[in-house]
């Protein structure tokens, strides 16, 4: 009995070597294109804000490498050449390069990303990145991470390197929890290591240091922190304690400080919140002077000799109108003499009252905007303000 034949099989074979036939087509057609292309452009891409690489240094690596790469076929191109030469630069993590069709060279370059700054002991100052390595710092750009100093007997060499002590791997690690959590990473912005190896954090807010001992258990440490600041901090005050001592898994022991160094805080404070007074009792008696020269001034002066011209001239227009109002009671008198001859004596009287107000009318409005006497005895009054005011602080502090 004759086997069934497999069509299936036989159909999948054929179509694995069509297949297989276009790709060395396809290949030897991009191999006659690449002998006939030339390279028109170089594309050189360096994602992120961090730019511790220029492209014209990269310009630089790729001419002392290959030599001038515009005009040249894409073929005489060693592409992996490139690359490792990248890589090989100590600020440089990845590259990648890849040729187009059009003739475009393009070069992606992915930057090393620093987590901490060491300035060890003997004056040293480099990078550790994400990766736990090594590398240089850059004159053309520095990072805002954090920074650690004190007692650091790791050293850098010549080229990336991975870090030798436990220290240095502790800092490695300290840094990388701090730089992912949001409120860490805003609170602490130094580590300082004493001389029995102990990592103490410096924090933004407050004037104490946190000793964190080593890395171990570093997740539980930070947590008892963040409930000691969430409970006791509201309670004795930011400037309290003058240690935080974390090193400890199960307990926080912490040092207050003496009652003269905070009591020389306050008075610190004090002495700053009257100067504060001070100024804006000052700036709310400018403010009012002026305030009070722009309503009584026109509204085109723009200066102080220009209001002093603009006064008398003010006061002109009245004069006049007084001369005329005398003139017409004079008449009235004249008309009265003729019918009752016993009434000019109290015209006159009531004349002479009409003048005087009229004249203190005219000096009113004539009057200057704020004069020297009032002006005093405002600043006199706000002194007195602001002195009972300190009063006020000094017995509630007491």
């Amino acid at each position: 009995m004759l086997k069934r034949i497999n069509w299936s099989a036989i159909f999948t074979g054929f179509a694995w070597l069509i297949s297989l036939a276009g790709v060395v087509v396809l290949l030897s057609f991009i191999n006659v294109k690449k002998q006939t292309v030339k390279c028109t452009d170089v594309k050189i891409l360096i994602p992120g804000a961090d730019n511790f690489i220029e492209r014209e240094e990269i310009d630089a690596i790729l001419k002392e490498d290959q030599g001038v790469l515009l005009g040249r076929n894409l073929e005489n191109i060693n592409i992996h050449k490139i690359e490792k030469k990248l890589q090989s630069n100590p600020y440089i993590a990845f590259a990648k390069v890849y040729v187009d069709m059009d003739g475009i060279l393009n070069i992606e370059v992915k930057q090393r990303q620093p987590i901490v700054r060491i300035l060890n002991e003997t004056g040293q100052d480099f990078y550790i990145d994400n990766d736990g390595l090594k590398m240089p710092t850059s004159s053309n750009f520095t990072a805002n991470v954090l920074v650690a100093t004190g007692h650091i007997s790791e050293v850098f060499g010549s080229r990336v390197d991975t870090l030798h002590t436990k220290l240095a791997r502790d800092l490695y690690k300290t840094a990388q929890y701090i730089k992912k959590d949001t409120l860490w990473d805003a609170q602490i912005e130094q580590v300082v290591v004493d001389q029995q190896n102990d990592m103490e954090l410096i924090p933004r807010v407050g004037n104490q240091r946190i000793i964190l001992g080593n890395a171990d258990s570093l997740e539980k440490k930070m947590n008892n922190l963040l409930i000691f600041y969430k409970k006791a901090m509201p309670q004795v005050g930011w400037e309290a304690y003058k240690t935080i001592n974390i090193k400890y898994t199960n307990q926080i022991v912490c040092q207050r400080r003496d009652s003269t160094e905070i009591a020389r805080n306050l008075k610190r404070l004090s002495k700053m919140d009257s100067v504060r007074v001070q100024q804006r009792v000052s700036d709310s008696l400018v403010k009012d002077v002026i305030a009070a020269a722009i309503k009584k001034t026109p509204v085109q002066t723009a200066s102080a000799t220009e209001v002093k011209r603009t006064e008398p001239r003010k006061l002109e227009p009245q004069k006049p109108e007084v001369k005329k109002t005398e003139t017409k009671k004079t008449e009235v008198k004249k008309v009265e003499n003729k019918t009752e001859p016993k009434k000019p004596v109290v015209q006159a009287a009531k004349a002479k009252e009409t003048k005087k107000e009229e004249n203190q009318k005219a000096t009113t409005k004539a009057k200057p905007v704020l004069s020297a006497q009032e002006l005093k005895k405002q600043k006199e009054a706000r002194e007195k303000e602001i002195r009972a005011l300190e009063k006020q602080y000094k017995t509630q502090q007491n």
